[in-house]
């Protein structure tokens, strides 16, 4: 990964968050989760955190998956969306997580729950979170990563080489865990680590998962991705070949989820 890329809309994520943050609670099952693991990391801790940021906060989950755990006294929850800050409650702003409005040594723990995979500069994002945590400071991260959604993959690459003649980008790219872990050590942090959880969701049907990623806000913004709607016949073929390859024995078809954790800290 490298500074000068652009891969992600960054105002079509912002788009897709704001068009999901009303009814978000009916999809956010993989937030929710992800939240409850990355919490569990906490309780592992015996520091604590008095000044806590929730970076990427959405409609403020982690901040009720949180409750008193870590012992933080003041929560500051931000997130690209107005949408979503307008729900999450008080304490919430609006910020970009490319561009971090903080002062230098303000927060002694930076949460970030399933949000980082859409920053196109990850190396300068990681830099700007840890130079806005104190000294002994703690980050705590969940991303989408690996091989994420590979079923979709797979079956729109199936479903466009048959419609089309040709691929397209038209789901996101993911970092490697390895990537991830290296990162954080090229942007300052001590005792860095990295490691990758797999969560498998079940579903009736393609077209329930495809709306699930809608609802979530976690819809394609790839920048180089077709600009046209996709074509019903596209949609046809798609989940033609995800349910004649993936269906499992209880007729319901799976969709992988690779959440890569980063654990890393300020130094003294």
């Amino acid at each position: 990964m490298s500074e000068s890329m652009t891969i992600f809309n960054r105002r079509m994520v912002r788009l897709h968050r704001d068009r999901a943050a009303k009814t978000l609670t009916e999809h956010d099952f993989l937030f929710q989760e992800a939240g409850e693991r990355l919490c569990d990391r906490l309780d592992d801790v015996t520091s604590t955190f008095p000044f806590a940021l929730d970076l990427g906060c959405r409609t403020g989950g982690m901040a009720r998956i949180l409750g008193r755990r870590g012992g933080i006294d003041q929560l500051i929850q931000s997130d690209l969306s107005y949408e979503m800050v307008a729900q999450a409650g008080s304490g919430s702003i609006v910020a970009d997580e490319e561009f971090l409005p903080f002062a230098l040594n303000s927060f002694d723990l930076v949460l970030s729950n399933l949000t980082l995979h859409w920053v196109n500069d990850l190396p300068g994002a990681l830099m700007q979170i840890r130079q806005c945590l104190k000294p002994g400071g703690l980050f705590l991260a969940t991303m989408l990563g690996g091989e994420t959604l590979k079923e979709l993959r797979q079956s729109l690459a199936h479903g466009e080489a048959r419609v089309d003649g040709g691929l397209s980008p038209r789901v996101s790219p993911f970092a490697d865990v390895r990537d991830a872990g290296n990162l954080l050590q090229r942007a300052g942090f001590t005792l860095p680590v990295a490691d990758l959880e797999t969560i498998t969701v079940s579903y009736p049907d393609p077209f329930k998962l495809m709306s699930d990623l809608r609802g979530m806000g976690e819809s394609n913004a790839v920048l180089n991705s077709r600009k046209n709607f996709t074509s019903r016949n596209l949609l046809m073929q798609t989940a033609n070949h995800y349910i004649e390859k993936y269906t499992e024995a209880d007729g319901r078809i799976p969709a992988t989820f690779h959440v890569i954790t980063l654990t890393a800290w300020v130094e003294e």
